[in-house]
């Protein structure tokens, strides 16, 4: 097998999967980019961002003591706290709630802000070893509501500890946008309410779309906005997760990438070294070793360092690492498919087909949270951008002949329906599916273009 083949494998072998369903993160996938730190912080209440950027992984690794060590050595007041999950894709209904219980709550007129703090009551109960209600959560709730001096008296108490909660994942808690609304709004409420009580901190994850919304109507929300911190990669970050995933790849996989990729031994970890963590010459030439110089036969093709992270960026021009380490390993397994002899362990083409598979899995993730999306953009399958908007209304009209209204599913509907096309187009474009030009015509930028059958000249293209 020749060196080129073993990088090929290498990097097949390499933790490069992203998707988090609650379980530990492994230690040498552990990547924090510079601007992450801020998220990380205790005081940041508010931690913003969009699908894949790493949301659910920090929820995990924070609750995992050996991690928070590792993050330790950069964030020392993450060292000898305890985290605890008020809420997450992994069911723990001691712990939280979960939707059914929502829906519940809601037909007794329960107030959500009076859950949430009964989620925090019943944390900071067993950890002090006191006994409350805690049957039901309707028994926890009512216990508060009936004992407000008692409650307080019990978040009052002197503690020797400081205690982290997390909530994550909470467009699991309904399937309509309003409710869901209210009971975010409740827990923001009810994370104001806790930062009255010294050595108790929370970290609300939201997404994109759940922050831009009408969650922070409430009196001194600004006081939690001013804390928010966003989950942003840019070009250099990804590059850095990658080969952090590389260098820790098992046995001799790790040791042939630990030869092109400047790293150093933590515990028992490897990290890459500093000049790898930037967009220095060190990080691009690494990258060239494994996919070559240019995107083609020559430069007029582009550079696989920049052409391969700016392909999968969404209309705001965010890259998620789910997307990029997917059509990384992608490329890989097609080049071992398809050109197994080539030069480097990267082929040219077979990034291109990393870039189709990566927006394939994208589109599914946009059809599991926005069915409706998958209704609306697979009508205009087979065009081309960038196109005038009149193109694609009279495309929807001849799909939905009943109106912007029937694209509508009932999970998460299409929030600006009412107001016809218009309102779809401004929903698409919140969520970074399209894009408006200068001249005014529509765009598609290639992360979904390519999985809703779209075509642009001299682009990648979808995979038939």
């Amino acid at each position: 097998m020749t060196q080129t083949q073993q990088l090929r494998e290498a990097i097949l072998a390499a933790p490069l999967e992203t998707s988090n369903f609650g379980e530990t993160p492994q230690p040498g996938t552990l990547y924090l980019p510079p601007s992450h730190l801020k998220a990380l912080k205790l005081d940041a209440h508010i931690v913003v961002g969009g699908r894949g950027v790493g949301k659910s992984f920090w929820t995990a690794a924070l609750q995992s003591e050996p991690l928070r060590a590792q993050l330790g050595t950069v964030s020392s007041e993450l060292q000898g706290i305890e985290v605890f999950a008020g809420f997450s894709s992994v069911e723990a209904i001691d712990n939280y709630p979960n939707a059914d219980v929502f829906v519940a709550f809601f037909a007794q007129n329960g107030d959500p802000y009076d859950l949430w703090r009964a989620v925090i009551l019943r944390w900071v109960a067993r950890r002090v070893g006191e006994d409350i209600p805690s049957e039901s959560w309707q028994n926890t709730v009512g216990w508060l509501k009936s004992n407000p001096e008692i409650a307080a008296r019990l978040m009052q108490r002197e503690r020797n500890w400081t205690g982290l909660i997390l909530f994550d994942a909470l467009d699991r808690t309904s399937s309509e946008w309003q409710r869901m609304d209210e009971i975010v709004r409740g827990l923001l409420r009810t994370i104001l309410w806790l930062k009255s009580f010294p050595g108790l901190y929370a970290k609300v994850f939201l997404r994109e779309d759940q922050a831009e919304r009408t969650v922070f109507n409430f009196p001194d929300a600004s006081k939690l906005t001013a804390t928010k911190a966003e989950l942003a990669w840019a070009r250099h970050d990804l590059h850095g997760l990658l080969w952090q995933r590389l260098i820790n790849a098992p046995d001799s996989h790790g040791e042939r990438m630990r030869q092109i990729c400047q790293s150093d031994m933590q515990g028992d970890v490897w990290r890459v070294a500093p000049g790898m963590k930037s967009e220095s010459e060190a990080q691009k030439k690494a990258f060239e070793t494994l996919a070559g110089p240019w995107m083609g036969r020559d430069k007029r093709r582009g550079v696989p360092y920049s052409w391969s992270v700016g392909h999968l960026a969404d209309g705001r021009g965010q890259t998620s690492p789910r997307s990029f380490l997917a059509a990384i390993r992608q490329a890989a397994q097609d080049s071992g498919e398809r050109y197994f002899l080539h030069d480097f362990a990267l082929h040219f083409e077979s990034i291109k087909r990393g870039i189709q598979k990566a927006s394939e899995i994208r589109v599914q993730e946009m059809a599991e949270d926005y069915p409706w999306v998958l209704n609306i953009l697979s009508a205009l399958s087979g065009m081309n951008v960038p196109i005038e908007f009149e193109s694609v209304k009279k495309k929807w009209e001849e799909k939905f002949p009943a109106g912007a209204q029937s694209i509508n599913s009932t999970r998460l509907p299409a929030q600006h329906v009412d107001r016809g096309w218009d309102g779809v187009l401004e929903d698409l474009r919140r969520l970074g599916l399209l894009e408006t030009k200068k001249d005014g015509r529509i765009d598609m930028p290639d992360l979904y273009r390519v999985g809703f059958g779209l075509g642009r000249k001299g682009g990648v293209k979808p995979r038939n």
